[in-house]
């Protein structure tokens, strides 16, 4: 549809095409030698593989892969902007955004428990619907497939041990019975040698992470295979300052929950969120998909009769 809007708006035929295929038609893109560019969107694993290859090929390549954004909860927080931010940012598009928020990081016990507290009625009131419905919060996953991976996800939350506050499994909706819907899921206790934690579950789950203090909130997203986006919640201009100058990811928002900025400025994660040297939108994005050129001239000046003296003028 986009392909054929673009062609309705006047683009000449051949500037955009659409070509639909699996690992062939990918590998085929990655050598072909009229190609120069190749920007990817996906998993890190298959992003890795794009980047490898198409490098290997003498290609510029920029292959962004998965996330798990954390959110940084510090005691000082609007806890009532902050659910309300997370209802949002973890349920939006039910979670299948790689800038989506699945794991929040309240500090302190007591900053847990009020946070939780308030939560719990706030993600119960979601309203899960087709994705036509103007009350519905967010729609059905993508496939039935991915339906049975995040529902397996939320079994494998419960055998490591967290505490399933909220279960999503087994929603059905009526008049959609069939359809790919999960309901919002709330995990707590979730510990970083969990393999829930560790992944991607790309699905309306949100996994409640707590940490004892600022310098074990700084270093779990720093230490997550992933580093494409983290936010940190506080009314405290030191604490923002000094999460964002530390912290080891690429995007920071703060009292943001999903540091995605505006077209013009660049987009990227760092460590298995992204691949390449340069990021997308903006300057960088520019730098992407352009080479530069450089000219130096020197001009015999005509002045001088039988002289073969230069003068280098200002070009441009």
């Amino acid at each position: 549809m986009l392909a054929e809007l673009f062609r309705e708006a006047g683009l000449p035929e051949g500037i955009l095409q659409v070509v639909h295929g699996d690992k062939e038609m990918v590998d085929a893109i990655l050598d072909h030698p009229a190609i120069s560019a190749v920007s990817f969107v996906g998993s890190s694993d298959i992003a890795h593989y794009v980047y490898s290859r198409g490098v290997a090929a003498g290609k510029r390549v920029q292959a962004m892969g998965g996330a798990k954004n954390h959110g940084i909860v510090m005691p000082d927080a609007d806890l009532d902007q902050v659910v309300n931010d997370l209802a949002g940012a973890a349920f939006g598009s039910a979670g299948e955004r790689c800038m989506a928020l699945p794991v929040v990081v309240p500090v302190g016990e007591d900053t847990a428990e009020r946070l939780k507290a308030k939560l719990i009625p706030a993600i119960e009131a979601l309203r899960v619907g087709v994705s036509t419905d103007p009350d519905a919060h967010y729609g059905p996953v993508v496939t039935a497939a991915h339906k049975a991976k995040i529902e397996n996800y939320i079994q494998m939350g419960v055998d490591e041990g967290a505490e399933l506050v909220i279960d999503g499994r087994g929603f059905k909706l009526q008049g959609h019975e069939e359809g790919f819907f999960v309901g919002p899921t709330l995990f707590d206790h979730v510990t970083t040698d969990m393999t829930t934690y560790k992944e991607e579950i790309f699905g309306p789950v949100l996994q409640i992470v707590r940490a004892k203090d600022f310098e074990e909130a700084v270093a779990l997203p720093s230490k997550h295979q992933y580093g494409n986006g983290v936010a940190i919640f506080t009314r405290n201009g030191h604490a923002a300052r000094e999460f964002a100058a530390r912290v080891n990811v690429g995007m920071v928002g703060i009292n943001v929950p999903i540091p995605v900025p505006v077209a013009y400025h660049t987009f990227g994660g760092w460590k298995r969120s992204a691949f390449g040297d340069t990021n997308q939108h903006g300057m960088e994005g520019v730098k992407f998909w352009t080479k530069v050129k450089t000219v130096t001239g020197r001009w015999p000046d005509g002045s001088a009769q039988g002289d073969s003296s230069f003068v280098i003028p200002t070009m441009g």
